[in-house]
């Protein structure tokens, strides 16, 4: 039952003033039965009157405007969260009660976005390594963990590869990536093995000096295991995410659960900087600030006519 405090900085640095800036922030942790959140806050810059909702997926999205010109937006977001240890799968029903689940749920307005995929550059060859290993014959959780193995195994995880916009193309290619593209992959191949596959943002929590994704959001899958529920899978450290992961959002893919996006009027070059800091007491030690880049500064144009999608945020790591 570990507690973990974390504060996660988001700052933008415009080179002009800019106006009219709305935003949406997915940054309110998942409270259920593993995950209490004992408390949260938010800070941000002109202490704008926060708005929020919930979305289809369960999530807390809160939205905020900043009419008055500015040339910094910071949010500061803390968290003190207690995770608790979830048990395994049981494993145990007979194997096809177990796959004839997924076929009842194909329609099931629940579970239908998390099984819809289209084929890519690497379908393929997917598919081959799922029949050729008979992954069909083994139970949906072992399988799930096979699949999970053979992203880690065969994708090299390398910082500025990739970025917030590459795609499942993009990092078949290139053979390596960071959480965000190893969740996008292995969400791929669960959902052409026909088991239900969610993406989830958050935070790994230290507790392994060789665990990768620490210091930034994390992204990770959830695979739905039948008589069981979700189960977290995290292919960037070929681990099961239990209490060591704190989860912010669930969806479909990165889109339904980008931490912080927005837009604003005015014409500047915009700088992002990230910092996440994860402590098990409530002293935050002072660590360094994660410029995340795509090559150059980004030229906005901004207008309402934009969809908030446009926006880049941080990448995931």
């Amino acid at each position: 039952m570990p507690t973990f405090y974390i504060k996660h900085t988001t700052e933008y640095n415009y080179s002009d003033l800019v106006y009219d800036a709305a935003s949406q922030m997915m940054l309110h942790p998942i409270q259920d039965e593993y995950q209490n959140i004992a408390s949260h806050t938010l800070s941000i810059t002109n202490n704008p009157n926060i708005e929020s909702r919930k979305d289809f997926f369960g999530n807390r999205v809160a939205t905020f405007m900043i009419i008055e010109p500015h040339n910094q937006l910071a949010i500061i977001s803390e968290i003190e969260a207690v995770t608790f240890e979830k048990p395994l799968p049981e494993d145990q029903a007979p194997l096809a009660q177990q796959w004839d689940t997924y076929h009842q749920l194909q329609y099931n307005p629940l579970f239908m976005d998390f099984l819809s995929h289209k084929p890519f550059d690497g379908s393929f060859e997917i598919s081959a390594f799922i029949n050729s290993n008979n992954l069909r014959s083994l139970t949906p959780y072992r399988a799930a963990l096979a699949l999970c193995d053979y992203v880690y195994n065969n994708f090299k995880y390398i910082q500025g590869v990739t970025d917030v916009d590459s795609n499942l193309n993009d990092i078949w290619s290139l053979k390596a990536g960071v959480c965000q593209d190893f969740t996008i992959l292995l969400i791929q191949m669960l959902r052409m093995l026909g088991i239900p596959a969610r993406y989830v943002s958050g935070y790994i929590c230290p507790h392994n000096e060789n665990s990768r994704g620490e210091g930034a959001t994390h992204a990770w899958v959830e695979a739905y295991i039948p008589f069981y529920g979700w189960l977290g899978l995290d292919p960037t450290n070929n681990i099961i995410a239990n209490q060591y992961h704190v989860r912010l959002a669930v969806g479909r893919h990165f889109k339904d659960c980008t931490p912080v996006k927005g837009v604003y009027t005015g014409q500047a070059e915009e700088d992002l900087f990230v910092k996440v800091e994860i402590n098990n007491s409530k002293t935050m030690p002072s660590g360094p600030v994660f410029p995340y880049s795509h090559g150059e500064h980004v030229h906005h144009r901004n207008s309402y006519r934009q969809s908030l999608q446009n926006i880049p945020n941080q990448q995931q790591q």
